[in-house]
């Protein structure tokens, strides 16, 4: 038994250091990839430093976004799990419904 929940709470804080490592990566490399394409069309168009800036502040945005939408799925898979604080009980939801006889 103690077997059992120590690998589910090592399952669980891999999952979570797994999420907190792809956030991150998603904020660097949106930053890095816009940065590079704003240097590269600087370069191209001579507009120095314009486009890179516009397109590092584009690049930071999307990385914000990409870490907004993970975390709202996050969040939404711990609502989810079984066992959860915030999961709805049925009888609970069912009464403030007025659905107190659901057999009759």
């Amino acid at each position: 038994m103690f077997i059992k929940k120590y690998f589910r709470l090592d399952r669980e804080y891999r999952d979570a250091l797994t999420n907190a490592s792809v956030m991150g990566l998603h904020m660097v490399t949106h930053t890095l990839v816009g940065a590079a394409a704003g240097y590269f069309l600087d370069r191209w168009l001579d507009t120095k430093p314009w486009m890179l800036l516009t397109f590092l502040i584009l690049g930071s945005a999307a990385g914000f976004k990409s870490v907004y939408v993970d975390l709202k799925q996050v969040l939404r898979g711990l609502r989810a799990a079984p066992g959860s604080a915030t999961e709805p009980d049925e009888k609970a939801s069912a009464e403030t419904n007025g659905d107190k006889h659901s057999d009759s």
